[in-house]
C-alpha cells in the first residue's frame, strides 16, 4: 500500500501532529499514525499537511476576465457585460482547453475539489448542441485531465430579470423551463471523479413557479443545490417589489432551502433571512475575494457563523485562484466590518477550505486526514519568504502562506503536484495564455 510521512499533518477535531505516517488504499485512508519514523518506501511531505481543499463555488471560464475588467469605474453590472462577451465565444473545444489550464491552476493552489457552477449550456443564440451537455461534458472531461474531482453544478437559467425574457447574450444559458434543464441533466454521464449536482442560478433567473421543479429534482435524487442569493442590493429591491419578500423568503416558501442546499454570497441578506437559512440547515459559500472585486459588499460572516450556518468558500470569478486568501478574506473582512479582531478562529477557517466545502459539494468522506477518508494531502511549505519564522500553526497556514506556497497535492492517492509542478501538465501559465487568446479577440 502506498504512504506519506508528513513532517508535520494538520488531523481531526483541529490539531498539528508531528512525524505523521499515513497509509492509503485504493485512494483512501487507511492508517494516520503519529510520531513514527519514516518507512523507507514511505513518500515525504515536508513542511505542514493539511486535507485538500474544496472550492465550491467556481466559474471556469471567468478566469479568461482577469486583468482585463479592472480599468475605470463600475459595478457588478458592467462587469457582467465584459462577462457575457467571453461567455459568447465559448465552443466545447475552447471550454475544454480553459477550463483545464483553470482547474491545473486551482490544483497547484491546493484545491483536490471542485464546485463548478455551469450555465452556459447551449450555442449562441440558444440552438442545443447535437450533444446537449456538449459544453458539461468539457466541464467533466478538464477535470478528470487535471486529476481533481468535480461536482457540476448544472445550472437553471431561465429568465433575464424577474418576469423578463434572456436577453441575446443569455440565450445560450437556457432550457426553455426546468422540465426541459431536468430532461438535459438527465443525460449527464457518471463517473468516478464527478457528481452531478443542480443550482438555480438566482430568484432573477428561475421563475418563482419553476424553483420548486429544480429543487424537487434535486432533492429526489439526493444531489447537492446551490443558488446565488442577495448578491446585489438590486436583486434584493427587484424581489421586494415583485413579490413583496426578499429572495431568501422566496426561496424558503418554494421549498429550496434544505441541509443539501448552499447560498452563494449571501451579502445582502436581513436577520430574518439568516434565521430562515439556519433553521433549514442551509449553508453558505462566501467568496471575498470577487465580492470585494466586483464592489458587492461585505457579507455578514460572523453573524451566519453565530448563528450556526455552515461556510464553505469558493474562488468564483477566478480574479485570485487561493483559498488561503479567500478564508483569511472572511476574517479580515469582519475586521473591518465590526473593528473587532478574532471572529473566526484559524483552525475554524481551516474547516470552510476542507471539510465544510466537501461536504457542500456532495463529498462527506473528503476533507479530513483520517481513517477511511478520501487519500487527499496538501502540503504547505513553511520555510517561504512568506511563512518562515511563523511556527508550525494553523494560523500560518491560514493568515501568512499563499497558493504558491503549495509544493506538492495528492488526490485519492493519485500525486498530481509534485514540487509545485503538476505531474501531467506542464506549463500551466502557456496553457492559460493560449486558452485565453482563444477567447478573447
Amino acid at each position: 500500500m502506498p504512504s506519506w510521512w508528513c513532517e508535520n499533518a494538520w488531523l481531526p477535531p483541529g490539531r498539528v501532529a508531528a512525524r505523521v505516517l499515513v497509509t492509503v488504499d485504493d485512494g483512501r485512508i487507511t492508517g494516520v499514525d503519529e510520531d513514527v519514523d519514516a518507512a523507507p518506501t514511505a513518500q515525504r511531505l515536508t513542511g505542514l499537511v493539511i486535507p485538500g481543499l474544496a472550492n465550491a463555488h467556481s466559474h471556469a471560464f471567468h478566469r479568461a476576465l482577469r486583468g482585463r475588467t479592472q480599468a475605470g469605474r463600475g459595478d457588478f453590472w458592467t462587469w457582467r457585460e465584459q462577462m457575457y462577451a467571453v461567455a459568447s465565444r465559448l465552443d466545447p473545444d475552447n471550454y475544454l482547453a480553459l477550463a483545464r489550464a483553470t482547474y491545473t491552476e486551482m490544483a497547484l493552489a491546493g484545491i483536490t475539489c471542485v464546485g463548478e457552477f455551469h450555465y452556459v449550456h447551449q450555442q449562441p443564440g440558444g440552438v442545443p448542441y447535437s450533444d446537449p451537455n456538449a459544453m458539461g461534458d468539457a466541464l467533466i472531461e478538464a477535470a478528470a485531465q487535471v486529476g481533481v474531482r468535480l461536482t457540476l453544478l448544472d445550472t437553471c437559467y431561465l429568465a433575464g430579470g424577474i418576469g423578463e425574457p434572456l436577453e441575446p447574450p443569455q440565450q445560450r444559458f437556457g432550457d426553455g423551463d426546468a422540465a426541459g434543464w431536468a430532461a438535459r441533466v438527465d443525460k449527464l454521464p457518471d463517473a468516478r471523479h464527478v457528481r452531478i449536482g443542480a443550482a438555480i442560478h438566482s430568484v432573477r433567473a428561475v421563475p418563482v413557479d419553476q424553483l420548486g421543479d429544480v429543487a424537487n429534482w434535486a432533492r429526489t435524487r439526493g444531489v447537492p443545490l446551490h443558488f446565488h442569493l442577495s448578491e446585489q442590493r438590486p436583486e434584493n429591491d427587484a424581489c421586494i417589489e415583485r413579490f413583496g419578500v426578499t429572495p431568501t423568503r422566496l426561496l424558503a416558501d418554494a421549498g429550496v432551502l434544505s441541509v443539501a442546499a448552499t447560498a452563494v454570497h449571501a451579502t445582502h441578506v436581513t436577520v430574518g433571512d439568516i434565521a430562515l437559512l439556519a433553521s433549514s440547515s442551509t449553508g453558505v459559500c462566501l467568496c471575498p475575494t470577487t465580492e470585494r472585486d466586483l464592489a458587492d459588499g461585505i457579507g455578514p460572516a460572523g453573524a451566519l457563523a453565530a448563528a450556526d450556518v455552515a461556510l464553505s468558500i469558493g474562488s468564483d470569478g477566478q480574479s485570485v485562484i487561493d483559498l488561503f486568501e479567500e478564508a483569511r478574506g472572511i476574517e479580515l473582512d469582519e475586521r473591518l466590518a465590526t473593528n473587532s479582531r478574532g471572529t473566526f478562529a484559524a483552525g475554524a477557517l481551516l474547516d470552510t477550505m476542507t471539510v465544510v466545502g466537501h461536504r457542500a459539494l456532495g463529498w462527506p468522506d473528503a476533507g479530513q486526514l483520517a481513517v477511511g477518508m478520501r487519500a487527499d494531502l496538501v502540503a504547505i511549505d513553511l520555510a517561504s519568504r512568506r511563512t518562515a519564522g511563523s511556527g508550525v500553526t494553523a494560523e500560518t497556514v491560514v493568515f501568512a502562506a499563499s497558493a504558491a506556497d503549495v509544493t506538492d497535492v495528492v488526490v485519492e492517492g493519485n500525486v498530481v503536484v509534485k514540487n509545485r509542478q503538476h505531474v501531467r501538465l506542464g506549463d500551466v501559465g502557456a496553457a492559460l495564455k493560449s486558452a485565453i487568446d482563444a477567447v478573447i479577440p
